[in-house]
């Protein structure tokens, strides 16, 4: 609205370790409390992309470099993740090529949290999260919900594989066969839902303004107790193990080589309902995911009738 009536004002990042309160408005913040670390994040929509990817991961890397024994990822009230920025690659002039950059960089922050082994890393879910967000919780050790969070673990309805090392952090928790059910059916799980299948290690009962400070007195503990050093010892040995069952590397491989293959494809069905997602074009039918989950009475695994359980308005 402005245009150019203002001069270039420069963009000077607030100090990464100003602490929660501080003055100065910033997407993502550091702070520490005893032996924790908080690196929070908050993207419009839950939506990253490459850019937010990028500088997250930067972040993360120096938080690795404190002196903690946990680090939190997450813990506002907003989204947590929904993954890759549709709305960004939807405006890019080579929206192939952006999808491609914008799933390598969301990859890079997932392995940067998988090959974590000096410290526990808990994923606090003070919001949603779906499709590569959903994996990017999964890749912590814990994952901790407020009970009123919504979890989509899929992303089948975009016509897309998906990354992030589903094929490996999903399994790991659920199983091959849940696993397999769950990014198939493509359907939403409540917290309660998600923490009986193991998706989710700790569910908090509490109003989204006292999740922040919940997850920071919990933490805290976390970090004090004489078990902690002994789960981290015994976490790095579990890595060293998978790797050499199967290495991230060759995980992210075969996921990659899908995605590539969907991206560059102008047929493929992802480009059309991307643009569809991005623009709120009207769907002419009842998805047929849904009109299946309909038709069978609700077991508990999985859940409809939540209010928040779409994803967030420019992500996947």
């Amino acid at each position: 609205a402005l245009a150019d009536l203002l001069p270039p004002l420069p963009e000077v990042p607030a100090p990464p370790g100003s602490g929660p309160h501080r003055g100065t408005w910033s997407d993502i913040g550091y702070h520490e409390e005893g032996q924790a670390g908080f690196l929070s994040f908050s993207f419009p929509g839950g939506a990253m992309s490459t850019a937010h990817c990028r500088r997250l991961l930067d972040a993360y890397r120096t938080a690795r470099t404190r002196p903690t024994t946990v680090l939190v990822l997450g813990g506002g009230r907003d989204f947590f993740s929904n993954g890759i920025h549709l709305g960004v690659i939807e405006a890019a002039a080579d929206p192939a090529e952006e999808s491609w950059a914008n799933i390598n960089a969301m990859n890079d922050l997932v392995e940067a949290v998988l090959t974590t082994t000096d410290r526990l890393v808990v994923s606090a879910l003070g919001g949603n999260a779906a499709a590569g967000g959903a994996m990017l919780a999964l890749a912590a050790d814990e994952v901790w919900c407020r009970s009123g969070v919504v979890l989509n673990p899929h992303y089948r309805l975009m016509g897309l594989h998906g990354s992030e090392y589903w094929t490996y952090t999903l399994p790991r928790r659920v199983g091959p066969a849940l696993a397999e059910r769950l990014t198939h059916e493509a359907l939403p799980l409540s917290a309660a839902a998600a923490q009986g299948l193991a998706l989710v290690d700790r569910t908090l009962p509490c109003p989204p303004g006292a999740f922040a400070a919940e997850t920071e007195r919990l933490a805290v503990r976390l970090a004090g107790l004489p078990a902690t050093a002994s789960r981290i010892a015994g976490k790095k040995a579990a890595r060293e193990r998978d790797e050499a069952v199967r290495p991230l590397a060759a995980h992210r491989e075969a996921e990659l080589a899908l995605m590539r293959q969907t991206f560059f494809d102008p047929d493929a069905p992802y480009h059309a309902l991307r643009r569809a997602f991005v623009r709120k074009e009207r769907a002419a039918t009842t998805p047929p995911h849904l009109v299946r989950a309909a038709a069978v009475r609700p077991s508990g695994v999985t859940g409809l009738a939540v209010p928040d359980a779409a994803p967030g308005p420019d992500c996947c």
